[in-house]
């Protein structure tokens, strides 16, 4: 009799704890990858930018990306910088819709930060990375660029939302600059600046 009363109230207990327990999970309300984003994702972004600053013509490009990212680092703590950081490279293709060249390809290495709030599935992120390139030169125009081979400097701003645990939708604005490094005199080089937008799937 002894055994079977301990026995009962045991599995009472069990019962109790996991009840509540669950009760306790559940009020929280808070996403589950809030605090530990997955630790891989691939974005498909696009752009449109515009020659600014000092544009040697009126440059009109359409900017690819297919970007991968790695997240390497966490912050938990309840202040403003509360986010994660990323590690990304991405593929770029850029055909001149305006503009004395036809087209760039390249690739881009850089960071990423974004700034999660809790319970919010609005995520502000900034990021900037340097790559190299090469886009088809004509020396020979006044304006052009140089010579093929350039290098490229990105940043980006702007806000991700979260569909669900994998899905992103983002939209910023980058800027993006493309030069030789000074390896040809004249160097014109290209500035540009305008929206982007993109969709992003975590694994």
């Amino acid at each position: 009799m002894k055994t079977l009363c301990a026995s009962t109230a045991f599995v009472l207990l069990l019962g109790c704890s996991q009840a509540f327990g669950g009760m306790e999970q559940s009020s929280a309300e808070l996403p589950p990858t809030e605090l530990n984003p997955r630790s891989f994702e691939l974005a498909v972004e696009s752009g449109y930018l515009f020659g600014a600053i000092n544009p040697p013509q009126d440059y009109q490009i359409g900017a690819e990306f297919l970007t991968a990212r790695v997240r390497w680092g966490v912050v938990r703590r309840d202040v403003w910088l509360r986010g994660y950081n990323q590690f990304y490279v991405s593929a770029i293709a850029e055909p001149i819709f305006r503009g004395i060249e036809n087209h760039y390809f390249g690739v881009n290495f850089g960071a990423r930060y974004n700034f999660v709030r809790p319970g919010s599935r609005l995520v502000p992120y900034v990021s900037g990375g340097l790559g190299l390139g090469w886009i088809d030169s004509h020396p020979e125009v006044p304006g052009g660029q140089g010579q093929d081979f350039t290098f490229n400097i990105l940043s980006a701003a702007g806000i991700s939302y979260e569909l669900n645990d994998h899905c992103k939708l983002n939209a910023g604005v980058l800027y993006e600059h493309l030069s030789n490094g000074g390896q040809t005199d004249p160097n014109p080089s290209l500035n540009l600046f305008g929206p982007q937008v993109g969709v992003t799937y975590s694994f």
